[in-house]
């Protein structure tokens, strides 16, 4: 039977870990993802040895609305652009977010 996870009677954080320690592979797909909640995680993740059938794969994004997307297409507003601070912001954001991602993928290898 499934559980359902409330936060108030069952907490999610308590299921998740305890299904990862029975684990040895994980296959997740998450609307959004925070690196503060890997940590809650990661030690538990970490047991596992990595490699095909013993890892975590984790899938993140959300699918715009079609409606979205027809107003992006039919939109006859031009972007607004962006000043140079905050496109460095951005930059300095990606990298960092790349550079995360690729020392948790190259631990597993």
């Amino acid at each position: 039977m499934p559980s359902i996870f409330d936060n108030i009677e069952k907490n999610l954080l308590d299921g998740l870990q305890h299904a990862l320690d029975v684990a040895h592979q994980g296959d997740f797909c998450v609307g959004y993802f925070n690196l503060r909640g890997w940590k809650q995680v990661a030690e538990n993740i970490e047991r596992w040895t990595g490699g095909e059938g013993h890892q975590c794969r984790l899938l993140i994004g959300m699918n715009r609305h079609p409606e979205d997307m027809v107003k992006d297409i039919f939109s006859t507003k031009e972007p607004e652009p962006i000043d140079n601070a905050t496109a460095a912001k951005l930059r300095k954001t990606l990298l960092s977010s790349l550079r995360t991602w690729s020392v948790v993928q190259s631990r597993n290898r």
